[in-house]
C-alpha cells in the first residue's frame, strides 16, 4: 500500500535536543497522518500522563498524498493527549504547511518536554534551531506570523503558531497555520502552550522531501483535479455555510444553547450572506476546488477567512445572533487568539444562557477575548462547558468533555449515536452519519441497526485523515479512486482506519474511559442497545474496552521505535 516516507523527528524542548528515528516499518503498516501519529502516541505517551505535563507529546504528521499535486490534499494531521477530553485526539488543518513540512525531510514531528523560556522552533532539511522569543509573549497569531516574516523571511505557510489562548492554557486552544487555518478541536494549542512553544517553522529544498511512490501525473489525480476545477457545487462559492438553510429547515441547527432546533434568522448568517461578504477565492495547497471564504466588511473594518458553517452555528444561532458581520468578527477573534470556534462559541453560549443575554453579540465578543486572556469570568469559561457548567448554573451539554458540533443528534439519531461512542466526543468529523441522514440514505429516526454503517464511516474517516484527503473531497476521491491511488483493496484501506480507532480507544481505556462515557446528555431512542450493537460490530468488550489481544494493540508495540 502507498505510504508516507521519512523519519520521525523528535524535539525535546526542555533539553533543547533533536533526534531522528527511522519508522519505515511503522509507516508501511499505518500509511501516515492520523494512523501513524496515533500509533506513536499510543506507545510513547504514558497512559497516566497529564495533558499539561512534560510527558505529553504532540505530533504533526503527513500522509503520502501530501507529496502529490492532487486537489483535496493540502492538509496535515495533529495528535496528542487532549486537555479538554483527557483522551487522545487527532485534528487536521488545511492551508499550505504540508508541502513545506515534507521538504524539511520528515514524515512526523514530535515535541516533548517543557521549556523554561518561550520558544520558536525552526526545522529545516539541515537541522533544528531553538530561538527564545520572549518578545512574542501574548502575541496574536498574525503578530507571530509578522515576526517570522520580518526576522526569518518565512511566510505563514511555513508556520504553526499558538495565540494568547494557547499560552494561557485555554482547554480548547487551537494550533493555527496560515493565520486562519486551525488544528481546532481538543485543545492541542494549550498542549504547545504548556511546553512554552509559541511556534514551529518548517522549510527545506524540494529535493530533501522523502520520495513517495506517487505517480505524477496519474489518471485518478488528473481526473480529480479537473472535476474539482469545473464543479458547480454551491460549496465552491459558499464553503460549508452553503448548507445552513437546509440544515435549519431540517430542524438540526441548535439555537440559543440548545433551547431550540431551528433559528429564525438562519438566512441572515447562511451561505448567501457569507457569499455577499466574500471578496476573492481561497484555497489550500494544490486544490482546484477552492472552497475557502476570504470575507470582509469595509464599513465595520472586518477582514477574516470564513466563517465556516460550524462557526455560524457556534457564534450565530447558538447565541441568537442574526448578523453575519458579528459572526465574522467572532471568527476573526478566535483565529487571532487561537481558539476552536466550536468550543469557544458553545462555551460563550452557555454563559449567555446563564446571564439571559442571547442576541448580545458585543458581550459575546467581549467574553471571547476574556476567555483567551483568562481574565475575570473568562478564567472560568476557559475550562470549557464540562468543567464550568456548575458555576454557570446550566446543563453540561458535552460528550467526553467536548462541546457539541452542530447537526443535532436529537434529530439525527445516527449522528447522535456517533457523538456518544466517538473516542473524541461530540465531534461531527469523526464519522459521516449526518451526511447519510441528511441525504435520506439512512432514516434519521432511530439508532438500532446503524452500528455497522457507523463502524464503516469511522474507519473510512480515520483513513481519510491518514492519507490525507480533505473531508470535502468525498464525491471526487471515491472508494474506487482510493484503491487506485493507494494500490490497495478498499477493505485493506478500512483496516488501517479500524486499527487507528482501536488504538485511540485502547489508550483512552487505560485512562479510565469505558461504557459509562459513551452516553449523551439528552435522550434518543434505544441508545443503550445501539451502543451494545456498536461494541459487537467492533468486537469490543461489553464494557466498551478493547480486548488486549487486538492486533492493532500488539502490532504498535513492535513497530514503534523506542525513545530510550
Amino acid at each position: 500500500m502507498l505510504h508516507a516516507k521519512g523519519p520521525l523527528l523528535t524535539v525535546d524542548v526542555g533539553e533543547r535536543t533533536a533526534t531522528e528515528a527511522e519508522i519505515d516499518d511503522l509507516l508501511a503498516e499505518t500509511v501516515g497522518g492520523r494512523a501513524t501519529a496515533t500509533a506513536l502516541a499510543h506507545e510513547r505517551i504514558p497512559f497516566d500522563a497529564e495533558p499539561f505535563g512534560p510527558e505529553n507529546r504532540a505530533y504533526l504528521s503527513t500522509g503520502p498524498l501530501q507529496q502529490s499535486q492532487m486537489s483535496f490534499t493540502g492538509r496535515m494531521n495533529m495528535t496528542g493527549l487532549s486537555p479538554l477530553t483527557e483522551g487522545l485526539v487527532s485534528t487536521n488543518a488545511g492551508g499550505y504547511l504540508s508541502r513545506n513540512f515534507v521538504e524539511a525531510g520528515i514524515s512526523v514531528f514530535e515535541v516533548i518536554g517543557e521549556s523554561d523560556e518561550l520558544l520558536a522552533i525552526h526545522v529545516t532539511d539541515s537541522g533544528v534551531e531553538f530561538e527564545e522569543v520572549p518578545e512574542l509573549e501574548g502575541a496574536t497569531v498574525p503578530e507571530t506570523s509578522d515576526y517570522m516574516a520580518a526576522h526569518h523571511d518565512l511566510g505563514p505557510e511555513h508556520c504553526i503558531a499558538i495565540g494568547p489562548a494557547g499560552e494561557n492554557l485555554v482547554r480548547f486552544a487551537s494550533v493555527m497555520t496560515f493565520d486562519s487555518r486551525a488544528f481546532g478541536r481538543g485543545g492541542l494549542g494549550a498542549v504547545l502552550g504548556s511546553k512554552n512553544v509559541k511556534c514551529v517553522t518548517f522549510e527545506g529544498d524540494a529535493d530533501a522531501a522523502p520520495e513517495v511512490d506517487v505517480e505524477i501525473p496519474n489518471p485518478p489525480e488528473m481526473d480529480i483535479h479537473r472535476e474539482a476545477a469545473t464543479s458547480d457545487d454551491r460549496m465552491r462559492r459558499q464553503g460549508t455555510t452553503g448548507g445552513t438553510e437546509f440544515i435549519n429547515d431540517n430542524f438540526s441547527l441548535p439555537t440559543r444553547y440548545f433551547e431550540g432546533y431551528e433559528f429564525e434568522d438562519a438566512d441572515q448568517i447562511g451561505g448567501n450572506a457569507v457569499e455577499e461578504k466574500k471578496y476573492k477565492k481561497g484555497a489550500c495547497s494544490a486544490c482546484a476546488y477552492a472552497c475557502k471564504l476570504p470575507t470582509r466588511d469595509e464599513e465595520r473594518g472586518v477582514e477574516t477567512e470564513g466563517p465556516e458553517f460550524e462557526t455560524v452555528y457556534a457564534f450565530g444561532s447558538m447565541h441568537g445572533v442574526g448578523d453575519i458581520v458579528d459572526v465574522m468578527q467572532a471568527n476573526e477573534l478566535c483565529d487571532n487568539y487561537g481558539m476552536d470556534t466550536i468550543s469557544a462559541g458553545v462555551t460563550v453560549a452557555a454563559y449567555l444562557a446563564s446571564e439571559d443575554e442571547f442576541g448580545n453579540a458585543e458581550l459575546a465578543q467581549e467574553i471571547t477575548e476574556k476567555i483567551a486572556r483568562r481574565e475575570g469570568v473568562g478564567d472560568t469559561l476557559a475550562e470549557g462547558v464540562a468543567r464550568c457548567h456548575d458555576d454557570l448554573g446550566v446543563e453540561n451539554l458535552t460528550v467526553k468533555g467536548m462541546e457539541f458540533a452542530a447537526h443535532d443528534g436529537r434529530v439525527l439519531h445516527g449522528q447522535g449515536l456517533s457523538y456518544a461512542v466517538a473516542n473524541r466526543g461530540a465531534d461531527h468529523m469523526y464519522a459521516g452519519m449526518l451526511s447519510l441522514e441528511y441525504a435520506g440514505e439512512l432514516d434519521p429516526e432511530g439508532t438500532l441497526g446503524k452500528a455497522d454503517v457507523l463502524v464503516d464511516q469511522e474507519n473510512h474517516n480515520a483513513f481519510r485523515d491518514t492519507g490525507i484527503v480533505c473531508a470535502f473531497g468525498g464525491d471526487y476521491v471515491t472508494e474506487e479512486r482510493l484503491e487506485t491511488l493507494f494500490d490497495a483493496d478498499y477493505e485493506d484501506i478500512l483496516e488501517v482506519g479500524k486499527r487507528t480507532i482501536e488504538r485511540e480507544r485502547h489508550f483512552n481505556n487505560q485512562r479510565g474511559l469505558d461504557r459509562a462515557d459513551d452516553v449523551l446528555p439528552y435522550e434518543i431512542p434505544d441508545l443503550e442497545d445501539a451502543v451494545a450493537e456498536y461494541y459487537d460490530a467492533r468486537g469490543w468488550n461489553d464494557d466498551g474496552t478493547v480486548p488486549e489481544t487486538t492486533d492493532a494493540v500488539a502490532s504498535s508495540e513492535t513497530a514503534v521505535p523506542s525513545d530510550d
